[in-house]
């Protein structure tokens, strides 16, 4: 294995390791010392001024007229709805839960993908979509409120829910303009544009933050979110893409449960009991059946993608 790839590995692999960690860092500042909303306008503020001040060194370019829509639209999806359900879900249920439920992000995608672009659906991936979703049921149905930190874990698990099929929607729309502006670009205008739609939802909880009297241990977490989940995870990926293809990257979305139930537990911040096993194994195996690519045996090597 030549550098460049062990080193695009180590990058995809630092991205899931952030994600993960992140489900229980974040849900130990809520409500403590900011609730969830009030997080969001400091999560999009801080990560549009550092793509603003990176994008000084990427192209520049500009956003042609009619793409304008679709972006507002992927801001809405991807950094409003998307970040808004998953912190306040994050607020009322468990870092294992929310680490769980994220993985059904491929299958969302498929479902969307077949409504909106007529992506066929084969009895595998339907199998699949099946066995995923009951995963999901089995957390929302049968979690029990286990400690004062999560006091309302069924609406916590339906919001991350929530949460999956917006980000699915908003990675469908970005697809096609990935393919005609830089990343660096998109991002500093998604974000930019998600603080003045978040504003009017979050400002309230953000100016309630005793700021001044925060402690260390607040600060270095938050602004890890900022810098390391919001920020960093993005480029890492940037980077990880040059050497590996879209798909792999996407398969280390099964790395973040893993990290995120043996971090959460180390750490005392929840812990693993047979309803959580059972609903993770459940959600593992659909998603894996909706991700797997059946070979064509008819068409040659070189045109199978």
């Amino acid at each position: 294995m030549d550098n460049s790839r062990l080193l695009a590995i180590l990058a995809a692999i630092g991205a899931s390791t952030i994600y993960g960690v992140n489900h229980t860092l974040a849900k130990g500042l809520m409500p403590l010392y900011i609730e969830p909303f009030g997080f969001i306008l400091l999560r999009v503020t801080g990560a549009a001024i550092l793509f603003w001040i990176v994008s000084i060194f990427a192209p520049k370019e500009k956003i042609a007229s009619q793409d304008w829509p679709r972006i507002i639209g992927c801001a809405i999806f991807g950094m409003v709805i998307n970040m808004l359900f998953f912190f306040k879900g994050l607020s009322l249920s468990t870092p294992i839960n929310s680490s769980v439920i994220i993985t059904l992000s491929p299958v969302i995608v498929l479902i969307l993908a077949s409504i909106l672009i007529k992506e066929r659906i084969t009895l595998l991936k339907t199998l699949g979509i099946i066995i995923g979703m009951a995963g999901a049921l089995v957390l929302v149905l049968f979690s029990k409120e286990e400690n004062i930190n999560a006091p309302n874990v069924p609406l916590g698990n339906i919001l991350f829910i929530i949460n999956a099929f917006s980000y699915g929607l908003y990675l469908i729309l970005v697809k096609p303009l990935t393919k005609k502006y830089h990343a660096i670009t998109l991002m500093k205008w998604l974000f930019l544009i998600a603080i003045f739609i978040n504003l009017p939802i979050t400002y309230s909880e953000f100016m309630e933050v005793e700021w001044e009297t925060l402690p260390f241990d607040a600060i270095w977490k938050m602004g890890f979110v900022v810098l390391g989940t919001t920020f960093m995870t993005y480029l890492l990926n940037i980077y990880a893409l040059k050497q590996l293809s879209a798909a792999t990257i996407s398969a280390f979305i099964y790395l973040q449960p893993l990290i995120a139930i043996t971090f959460a537990i180390m750490v005392g911040a929840d812990k693993l009991n047979w309803t959580k096993g059972i609903a993770a194994t459940l959600v593992f195996i659909g998603v894996y059946m909706v991700s797997v690519k059946v070979k064509k045996k008819e068409k040659p090597v070189a045109e199978i993608k």
